[in-house]
């Protein structure tokens, strides 16, 4: 249960017609939270949630992010939530150039562009949420293999890093998340994975518990500090 005393905010949430976007905004839209789920195109069950839905947006587009910043007309974002993402296979013995280079520009890239977008939308006490992944840990990394979605998620990390440190004068605290080995399309629905659901109420925990002291740190969802 979420504590009596949580003040409800505005969250604006990237690639929300699916998987763990899909459940963060109705996790949120649950608890009475403002919920803006951003998308190229939306679904039946992100319709039925019954929140305010932006389709057409394109995070790697730079038009697309300046429409979506125009329709918001200077609404305050207290959370912003990077979830949009992509993942192709990328082995040593298959690797595309053209596959490496749009990884990087819709895992780590656009969420840079689309944070520094937004902040005219924040104020002190919003947070930035970096949903990356522990296959962007370099100390961790035992398996090899993955290499345009390692690459991206260890740029996003260093993304992240970055934001905290320029941020923190002006009272904008940043988190980076990995969700877990999620069930969801992007993974092959794996049978290893846990749900949308327990991935998500951790994910909003660790929201909930960002502050000053621990901006920039890279969590598990399950509160876990991972190595960089």
């Amino acid at each position: 249960m979420f504590a009596s005393f949580y003040i409800l905010s505005t969250y604006l949430v990237t690639g929300c017609n699916r998987g763990i976007g899909l459940e963060c905004c109705r996790q949120l839209n649950e608890r009475g939270d403002k919920v803006i789920a951003t998308c190229r195109a939306s679904s039946d069950e992100l319709d039925s949630l019954g929140i305010r839905i932006e389709t057409g947006v394109d995070v790697t587009s730079e038009a697309s992010i300046l429409t979506l910043k125009k329709n918001l007309n200077g609404l305050s974002i207290d959370v912003l939530i990077h979830n949009a993402g992509i993942a192709e296979a990328s082995s040593l013995e298959n690797l595309e150039a053209e596959s490496l280079r749009r990884q990087f520009e819709v895992n780590a890239i656009a969420p840079l562009m689309f944070t520094r977008a937004m902040l005219g939308n924040m104020n002190k006490g919003s947070k930035v949420i970096l949903i990356t992944s522990r296959m962007g840990s370099i100390e961790d990394n035992t398996s090899g293999g993955s290499y345009g979605y390692r690459m991206s998620k260890a740029a996003l990390c260093m993304v992240g890093k970055s934001l905290s440190i320029d941020l923190k004068p002006y009272g904008i605290w940043i988190a980076l998340l990995h969700p877990g080995l999620v069930s969801t399309g992007m993974t092959g629905f794996t049978s290893n994975g846990i749900n949308p659901d327990q991935s998500v109420n951790g994910i909003i925990n660790r929201i909930d518990s960002l502050d000053f002291e621990n901006s920039g740190s890279f969590w598990h969802s399950n509160g876990e500090l991972l190595p960089w």
